[in-house]
């Protein structure tokens, strides 16, 4: 009896009793017995009050920027063991070329979504989406919404292709948002994600709960999961299906996201003819994402739209750069293809093939018999590079059979609005991807097929060199798609935590909204007294305020403005034509001057906390400033924001200039570092 994989659950290692029900998990480029896959012996009920109690408990604790800080020494801690990672992801069948894609870059987006904590959330545990919203005539009845961590853990259910980038993907935002993860792994790859979650509890930097480990089925834990739960699911979408109406989601509400494979596409576009850059760039990218992970990525080509001129020069250059990847076992240095996951995989692979091959497409190179050839020189779950061609550019089988390997179909178009009809042909996909050099044709074809993909690749000569490719999806843009690529979207920088948090409309006085937001609202008090620039962040409050004196705009102030900075527009410096301006009753003040006076009625000269005005942001300018009038600025402390990592932290200060007859002048934040002690 081989070795039983083990989970992590309830706080500690489980291995389950030997058991006939075990899958067996073989590498995939020998044959090589590894070990065996069971969840005999979860208590499940454990799991998810482990997850609810201990996790959501020790997350609460942590504010978004404490957790951003966990992710990045997090990341690094990872980095430093992506050796081993290497070696295990051999087993997978995948080669060191296309497993920094899974390891390297599922690590990464720790990083970015420790920096999206850290720099677009505050160091709290709300987060306030959105402006305020003035619901009363008077200003004492105004509401915004708030985001909140759900009371809930996050069941993560991931496929076999990417098993640390679809861990971790998930893992970061699912971990700023507040909720303690369960991770289940796909059998024929949890060895890997097992390796990198065991390291993740070792660290120590994890709080108790944050992360569970089912090495095996996970099918009891539905009967655990309730309304402040989610299911973030990715994999087939005969699966995805199949899970939306489980009776957690249907009854007890349950958030399901899925992610799920789809028939992605490129298109070589009408202008992009043989001897063209974005001709090579096209094969490439085909090439490429047949070859890459074998083809084994929900982003893969299945479909390859080609104009009906240019279609057997496409499929003689695809042929030929394919007959340059080599072929074998992964830990080769020259092995470009590795194998599939599996047997069961190649089963489905090939039998996918032969279902589109009966559905009216023809083979032009690869298929079963160069398959099977393969897997019996190499004695692994081989599979040839199949390039199949539609006969029909509207056969069904070519737009609703996916052949999870690496495979794709050539498919003619005749004019844009086909081809805008074929992309749509696959009712939703993560990604499609058109190379073109004529903007006036992306244009119209992009925002034609934007309604039915969740990412859109527009590759020429002037982004290839810096492109990351069709098949790469970044932790900054969404990821998923509608229709049948299941409809989720994942990642999408603060989008991803967005997605795992609840979102709640407060609907109160200022006073309160100020108190429950964590951010001052205009209408809500102010503390007059003491300069607030003299205050450190361990002294400042919000609502903290100074009101200025008054200072007068003369027109010598103005012109001299106007010749010190250069800016002389008629508005400023001409009284007839200025005068002609609807917006102006003659000549005005700079808007900047303005600003300038504003900053000059409110500074605190002296040394003192503040150590840097870093920005300005949501300046407005409301009523024009005439020579004669007078301004006054009150500065409010808007919202404090500590760093951890630093000895200061960010103030946004509310800055409201008025006229001598209260009239609204001019409105913005001030952004400021300030020393936590001063």
């Amino acid at each position: 009896m081989t070795e039983i994989l083990s989970s992590y659950v309830a706080g500690g290692w489980h291995t389950p009793a030997p058991t006939e029900s075990a899958r067996l998990v073989l590498d995939a480029a020998t044959g090589e017995h590894l070990h065996s896959v069971s969840s005999a012996g979860i208590d499940f009920a454990a799991v998810a009050d482990h997850a609810r109690t201990t996790g959501l408990t020790e997350l609460a604790k942590l504010t978004f920027h404490q957790r951003g800080v966990i992710l990045k020494k997090l990341g690094a801690y990872l980095m430093e063991r992506t050796k081993s990672y290497h070696e295990i992801s051999f087993t997978t069948g995948t080669t060191k070329r296309d497993a920094f894609v899974d390891i390297e870059g599922g690590i990464g987006t720790l990083f970015t979504y420790s920096g999206v904590a850290r720099r677009q959330m505050p160091n709290s545990t709300i987060h306030l989406d959105g402006g305020v919203e003035r619901l009363s005539k008077n200003g004492t009845f105004v509401g915004r919404h708030i985001l909140t961590s759900r009371q809930g853990l996050a069941l993560q259910i991931n496929a076999f292709n990417f098993p640390v980038w679809g861990m971790l993907e998930k893992f970061g935002p699912m971990f700023v948002a507040g909720l303690p993860v369960v991770v289940k792994p796909a059998t024929d790859t949890a060895h890997l994600t097992r390796a990198v979650v065991a390291d993740m509890i070792d660290s120590g930097l994890l709080p108790d709960g944050a992360i569970q480990l089912v090495s095996g089925d996970v099918t009891p834990l539905f009967d655990h999961l309730a309304e402040q739960d989610a299911i973030a699911f990715t994999g087939s979408a005969n699966t995805a299906r199949h899970l939306s109406g489980l009776d957690c989601v249907t009854e007890r509400g349950t958030r399901f996201f899925a992610e799920a494979d789809s028939l992605n596409f490129s298109l070589l576009g009408p202008d992009a003819g043989p001897g063209t850059e974005e001709f090579d760039l096209f094969v490439s990218g085909v090439v490429a994402e047949m070859t890459i992970k074998a083809g084994q990525k929900c982003t893969a080509i299945r479909r390859t739209f080609v104009p009906q001129a240019h279609a057997e020069a496409v499929a003689e250059a695809i042929i030929a750069k394919l007959a340059t990847q080599g072929v074998g076992d992964p830990r080769e240095k020259s092995t470009r293809l590795g194998p599939v996951v599996s047997d069961k995989q190649r089963t489905d692979v090939l039998d996918a093939v032969d279902e589109i091959l009966a559905g009216g497409a023809r083979l032009l190179t690869g298929g079963r018999e160069e398959s099977d050839r393969l897997a019996a020189e190499h004695g692994g779950s081989y599979v040839a590079a199949t390039v199949l061609q539609a006969e029909d550019p509207w056969a069904d089988a070519v737009h609703d059979i996916e052949a999870f390997g690496p495979v794709t179909s050539i498919i003619t178009y005749s004019d844009t609005e086909e081809a805008v009809r074929l992309a749509a042909r696959g009712r939703g996909s993560l990604v499609g991807s058109v190379v073109t050099h004529d903007p006036e044709f992306a244009t119209e074809f992009v925002r034609k097929i934007a309604p039915w993909h969740g990412r859109v690749l527009v590759l020429d000569r002037d982004d290839a060199d810096e492109s990351t490719g069709h098949g790469s999806p970044l932790p900054n843009l969404i990821h998923g798609g509608p229709g049948r690529a299941g409809g989720g979207e994942e990642m999408g920088g603060l989008r991803g935590v967005e997605h795992f948090m609840q979102r709640t409309a407060i609907q109160a006085s200022p006073d309160m909204l100020t108190a429950i937001g964590g951010e001052w609202v205009s209408g809500s008090e102010r503390r007059l007294g003491e300069h607030p620039f003299t205050k450190s962040l361990a002294d400042l409050r919000l609502g903290d305020a100074l009101e200025s004196e008054w200072r007068e705009v003369t027109l010598d102030d103005i012109e001299h403005f106007a010749n010190f900075t250069g800016d002389t527009f008629y508005a400023h410096m001409n009284e007839e034509a200025a005068a002609a301006n609807p917006f102006f009753p003659g000549r005005v003040a700079h808007g900047y001057l303005i600003v300038s006076f504003a900053a000059g009625l409110f500074v605190q000269p002296d040394p003192g906390p503040v150590l840097a005005n870093y920005g300005l942001e949501g300046l407005t300018f409301i009523t024009p400033v005439s020579p004669g009038d007078k301004l006054k600025v009150t500065l409010t402390a808007k919202r404090i924001t500590p760093r951890e990592t630093d000895e200061y932290g960010e103030v946004r200060w509310d800055a409201q200039v008025v006229n001598q007859n209260d009239e609204p002048v001019a409105n913005y934040d001030v952004l400021t570092l300030v020393a936590k002690e001063y």
